[in-house]
């Protein structure tokens, strides 16, 4: 029996400001499309059942036509079991009544797939701790767990804590709330697993996303993580020290990050530099942007001093080198506040 673990789709939910108006656009329509062609993909592959581990929706009133697309999905496609427990974002939203979307509440709900139970219950004030005294599972089948929060060492809202779910005949946990992927032992029968989301929609949810395909065969539980985005967000740093100008410094970009069509990036140039190239992230960025979906460069190179060209500086840039160079911080620290702060006399951009 083939099953998908998903999580933290956010239907309707906001895109990194920092992407531009055409970017966002594409990047709302994109959660929506991977979420569908993820059930095309369930739907080809003889997949039983998908679990949805929180978060469907980015609130508890969905704009119409996030709700209605994601139940019309549920609706037209009746040979999948859709499990359906609602995260923290979306715990007091409409579930809807499909003879196909399984649902949860405060309590524990158990359903069975034919050799295969999945059980859940949707985390609130007065469950938070009492939930894992009260979950029992038979020792003999199959056990698959739905919780929605974060992995931590105490209980409480929206908190999981693994060691009081440990010997509870939990094969597979199936988790929500962490936009990335993360697997680890439960105990010697189970393990624990984040699929992470969909797709991401902004700087701080970079790398592969995608779902969890199980596979429950043999009287055991196995799993593997299926990169699925449409675009993949990454960040890369690439030390410029001795490049001379920002075509320069996107040539050597291209060399080690292998810019890909599909893919929004996030650049850190970073090294040491001895000029100052007031339109270096601009014009970088114009260089890149060909090679990807799209790029943001960020300056965080350092300027290469010669502390002795400011022995005889009366200048206010003197003054600064010489009180810096003066004080008890680092090497390190020392060009770095003289590089941010010669970059922020001379009024340069990109120093954030």
């Amino acid at each position: 029996m083939k099953l998908i673990h998903c999580a933290d789709i956010h239907l309707g939910s906001k895109i990194d400001s920092s992407f531009p108006r055409e970017i966002s656009a594409r990047r709302k329509e994109a959660v929506r499309n991977t979420f569908k062609r993820l059930v095309s993909y369930a739907r080809s592959n003889g997949v039983k059942a998908i679990l949805l581990s929180g978060d469907v929706f980015d609130g508890d009133n969905p704009f119409k036509k996030d709700k209605e697309f994601f139940f019309s999905v549920v609706a037209n496609n009746p040979e999948i079991e859709f499990f359906y427990l609602r995260g923290n974002h979306d715990i007091n939203g409409e579930r809807g009544e499909y003879e196909n979307l399984k649902t949860f509440s405060d309590c524990w709900t158990a359903y069975d797939l034919g050799g295969v139970t999945v059980s859940g219950i949707e985390m609130t004030g007065e469950n938070c701790t009492s939930l894992y005294s009260t979950l029992s599972l038979e020792k003999g089948g199959l056990n698959i767990v739905m919780l929605h929060g974060q992995v931590a060492s105490s209980a409480g809202m929206d908190k999981i804590n693994l060691s009081k779910l440990k010997d509870k005949n939990i094969d597979y946990l199936a988790l929500g709330h962490v936009h990335e992927y993360k697997s680890g032992k439960l105990d010697d029968r189970g393990t624990w697993a984040y699929s992470g989301c969909l797709e991401g929609r902004g700087f701080d949810e970079t790398g592969e996303k995608g779902f969890i395909e199980l596979d429950a065969d043999g009287g055991k539980i196995t799993s593997r993580f299926v990169p699925f985005a449409e675009n993949v967000i990454i960040e890369k740093s690439v030390d410029i020290t001795g490049v001379n100008d920002a075509y320069a410094a996107s040539l050597k970009v291209k060399s080690e990050v292998g810019l890909d069509a599909k893919s929004i990036y996030r650049i850190l140039l970073t090294g040491e530099v001895d000029y100052t190239v007031d339109d270096l992230v601009s014009d970088a960025e114009k260089y890149l942007s060909g090679d990807c979906l799209f790029v943001r460069v960020k300056d965080r190179t350092r300027k290469k001093i010669d502390i002795h060209a400011y022995d005889g500086d009366t200048s206010l840039k003197g003054e600064f080198v010489r009180a810096v160079y003066a004080s008890d911080y680092s090497d390190e620290d020392k060009a770095k506040i003289i590089s941010y702060g010669l970059k922020a006399l001379d009024g340069a951009r990109g120093i954030e």
